[in-house]
């Protein structure tokens, strides 16, 4: 119990309680509405300043800022994320991951078809080597000239407009592709496909469904996701095995772009991203779509006035920025590995389909003369599409290994391990041997290069800082397709010529990437994600 109070806070003003003054006053210290009352709350809080008590009871606050001084009430701020991670997940962020899911599939289905479509037109329309692996490169070409594009047009009219136009956009011209009357037709409208895909599809919808996250479950919903990539390639396989058939090629082009116009329709559902709507000095519509999030979870939105955290950050960084002395070594390696992922994940798709067209009597298959002029041309068969669709579930192995090793021994080991196995792997299908142990060994290499890939996606974003972080993703994500554009003419061109060779390459390539992965110099398990650049020089003055 206090008997004398030298001063204490109420409302704007001062007043002295002096129990010589009138009459002793008690006061019990540990009721909370006492504590406010005589300003006993601690600092930032609406009530007022925490006092510091010494030996004659509370200071006087007016000798801590001077004689006369007025204190107003602070207010309380809070961030876009801050306010994501006080709702939590909940519905809306369920049904966002089945809409971010989807657009996996959809994309996945994009470029799963480039491995069937090539096998089917060389056939029907006596395509040399060089042209299927053409239909494939100019679909990779297309998404590389088309990032800055829709870059603007994302940063000009929103994330959610650029998803609904560019899925809009590729699923007119898959559809488009359907009815190619020439070779020449369909590298164009195959092309144009590419470019809506370049619109960064997938990113778009990663970030997007990333900045709704609470921060505690946002790496493992975000590889979680990447299963929908795996479900909608098995998808179209599946889809292949039923209409490649009977109804051809033709058919299964305009059914695959379908899912595509169901996402652009379920994107309206989409709220525009809050940070977007911040950036853009719409406070209120970001405020709103916070409210809409917690009224959907059920959750209540968190005191104070919302306020913009990006003031607080430095510019937006450029290229020149990944080649500071702290991220030069790290960056360069980390274009090695990104142009390897592509190179053989993509090249292990189309060297399935290729290995089980080829008659060479050692890859599982029989020796068959070669007809001239393409009177008798072997493509895919019924047993074929049934192999592929074996190798193509590895996904689901490779995106479970991931998860579970990733956060055991590491990112940098990880990659390093998956992309060792899948060497193993690869080069092993050199032996001369039967179809199932052909397809065995496609499997595994698949499911690890598959995680090797994943596990670029986790450690790309943890090791750039946010004022690089999308300057970071987006060189990284041009190697690798700059590695998708190659690869077509070693898993259909050079394998025709050699098998050997261009199984070999793939091994040797990921050897490489095995070395570099190690060689990386920073491990990002369990660390903090930094902010700026000046964070990565300093690290000791950066918050854990």
């Amino acid at each position: 119990m206090f008997s004398r109070l030298v001063k204490y806070t109420k409302g704007d003003t001062y007043q002295d309680l002096d129990a010589s003054q009138g009459e002793r006053i008690d006061m019990d210290i540990t009721d909370p509405a006492m504590r406010e009352f005589a300003g006993l709350t601690p600092t930032g809080s609406s009530s007022g300043e925490f006092s510091h008590v010494g030996e004659g009871g509370i200071l006087d606050m007016h000798q801590r800022r001077g004689t006369g001084s007025t204190i107003e009430p602070s207010e309380e701020t809070y961030s876009i994320q801050q306010a994501i991670d006080n709702i939590g997940f909940g519905k809306f962020q369920i049904k966002l991951s089945i809409l971010t899911g989807f657009a996996w599939m959809a994309d996945a289905m994009e470029m799963m078809i480039l491995a069937i479509l090539s096998p089917a037109l060389h056939c029907e329309w006596q395509l040399e080597s060089w042209q299927q692996a053409l239909i494939t490169t100019i679909v990779f070409c297309g998404m590389f000239c088309s990032s800055s594009f829709w870059g603007s047009v994302c940063d000009k009219y929103g994330r959610r407009s650029e998803l609904i136009l560019c899925s809009v956009f590729t699923c007119y011209f898959g559809i488009l592709s359907a009815f190619s009357p020439t070779f020449i037709w369909m590298l164009i409208l195959r092309g144009l496909v590419g470019f809506g895909i370049g619109g960064a599809l997938l990113s778009r919808t990663v970030t997007l469904y990333a900045e709704f996250l609470p921060s505690s479950s946002r790496a493992r919903c975000v590889v979680l996701v990447e299963i929908f990539w795996a479900i909608g390639a098995c998808f179209e396989v599946l889809l292949a095995l039923v209409v490649m058939p009977t109804l051809g090629w033709k058919w299964l082009l305009g059914l695959s772009a379908l899912p595509l116009l169901l996402f652009s329709i379920c994107c309206f559902w989409l709220p525009e991203s809050a940070r977007y709507d911040m950036c853009r000095g719409q406070p209120e519509k970001a405020m709103a779509t916070l409210e809409r999030i917690a009224k959907e979870n059920g959750k209540p939105m968190p005191l104070g006035r919302l306020v913009d955290s990006s003031s607080k950050t430095t510019s937006r960084g450029s290229i020149k920025d990944l080649f500071i002395p702290e991220l030069r070594k790290t960056t360069i390696l980390l274009w090695v590995i990104w142009f390897v992922s592509a190179f053989s994940y993509y090249g292990i798709v189309l060297m399935t389909t290729e290995l089980f067209e080829i008659s060479d009597g050692c890859h599982g298959s029989e020796i068959r003369a070669k007809a001239p002029c393409f009177l008798k041309c072997n493509g895919l068969n019924t047993g074929d599409y049934i192999d592929l669709t074996w190798t193509t579930f590895a996904e689901f192995p490779g995106l479970f290994v991931t998860v579970v090793v990733i956060e055991k021994i590491g990112r940098k080991f990880t990659m390093a391990m998956e992309f060792c196995v899948f060497t193993v792997f690869v080069l092993l299908s050199n032996i001369c041997t039967s179809r199932p142990v052909l397809t065995f060994f496609l499997f595994v290499a698949r499911a690890f290069i598959s995680g090797a890939f994943q596990a670029a996606y986790v450690y790309t974003p943890e090791v750039y800082p946010t004022s690089m972080r999308a300057i970071g993703l987006g060189c990284c994500s041009a190697m690798a397709r700059v590695g998708a554009i190659i690869t077509p003419f070693i898993a259909q061109v050079l394998l025709r010529s050699s098998s050997y060779t261009a199984i070999s390459t793939y091994g040797v390539i990921s050897l490489v990437a095995t070395a570099v992965s190690i060689l990386l110099p920073i491990e990002t398990k369990g660390r903090e994600m930094k902010d700026t650049s000046h964070e990565v020089q300093n690290p000791s003055n950066s918050s854990r």
